[in-house]
């Protein structure tokens, strides 16, 4: 049986490789995984849920009273229920956005060091993936190198912000200037905002507020530390949304429907049970970054949003 030479071009993510490998009882620095317990909520409202009876297809593009409780989350953005789709996981919305807007032959270009989906996402829907670099300490997107690399082919630029690996959060003047490129040249952007929670120092710049050439990516595994129910989201101009539902379609009918009903009985507390959240992470980012300054030879700049850090005891 032959494997498409598409697939066969992508390698696997070396981070799920370590993970694999990994023992049970190793502390596990790789992925983004939030060692939290959920809200209480969330748990007891999916186990209803599903004693209820929900455990049948939902619509294609999520319940709508989660839709519109996203939405409300985001009510300063002047969103409304129709700009969102609820997705099987953050990682299906970006695969989901690049098939939707990626023809054979586009130019895509994605951040380095970053996310590891979004170059064998664009390969996947026959682009060709174009890396940008960041610069100074304080991880910005370098302009003027993304400028060198912006062609008559180019159609998406990925946005990551906050920044996985990075830590960093866009600046006032980044965001800014992505915007005068996206504008200028018409680029669309696609912001994975999957971190937008965990924001430590400076301020989350949404392109929220772009809708009108951004495609948002956001995801509940890290704001309700349920990374194993597969629960995302994306929020689009309600001119391309019937586009993206068509794709979600055609790759899982349906998001899950107990764990959408979970997910909307704890939306309304959920901003006290990140306060808590942030409150550890933060305590955790210290010390290690205390500890690993401490080393003779080594350095670490402070992140600005949260890293997947262990329990560490003093």
């Amino acid at each position: 049986m032959r494997i498409s030479r598409r697939l066969e071009s992508i390698p696997m993510s070396g981070i799920r490789k370590m993970f694999d490998l990994a023992r049970p009882d190793s502390i596990n620095l790789g992925l983004g995984e939030p060692d939290l317990d959920p809200p209480k909520e969330a748990i007891e409202a999916m186990a209803e849920a599903s004693r209820a009876g929900f455990n049948k297809y939902g619509p294609t593009a999520g319940i709508m009273p989660l839709r519109k409780a996203v939405a409300e989350r985001y009510k300063p953005y002047g969103i409304g229920g129709e700009n969102v789709m609820i997705t099987p996981s953050g990682s299906t919305a970006l695969l989901e956005v690049s098939q939707a807007l990626i023809d054979p032959g586009d130019e895509v270009l994605v951040p380095s060091p970053g996310f590891v989906i979004y170059g064998p996402h664009t390969k996947l829907a026959g682009g060709r993936p174009v890396e940008y670099r960041f610069a100074g300490k304080d991880f910005q997107p370098d302009i003027e190198d993304i400028k060198s690399k912006i062609t008559e082919k180019t159609r998406i630029m990925y946005v990551n912000n906050p920044s996985n690996p990075t830590g960093s959060v866009l600046s006032g003047e980044s965001f800014r200037a992505l915007c005068d490129l996206a504008d200028d040249h018409g680029i669309t952007v696609v912001s994975d905002e999957v971190y937008d929670c965990f924001v430590y120092e400076g301020e989350h710049r949404s392109f929220l507020s772009r809708l009108d050439t951004a495609v948002v990516v956001g995801g509940f595994s890290k704001m309700m530390a349920v990374t194993g129910w597969r629960m995302g989201f994306l929020i689009a101009d309600e001119g391309i949304m019937d586009a993206m539902v068509k794709m979600q379609y055609h790759v899982c009918a349906s998001p899950n429907m107990p764990a959408m009903y979970g997910i909307l009985a704890a939306l309304p507390g959920i901003d006290d049970y990140l306060e808590r959240a942030r409150s550890v992470f933060k305590k955790r980012r210290d010390l290690i970054v205390k500890r690993i300054s401490n080393i003779d030879g080594m350095s670490i700049r402070t992140p600005e949003r949260i890293l997947r850090l262990p329990v560490i005891r003093s």
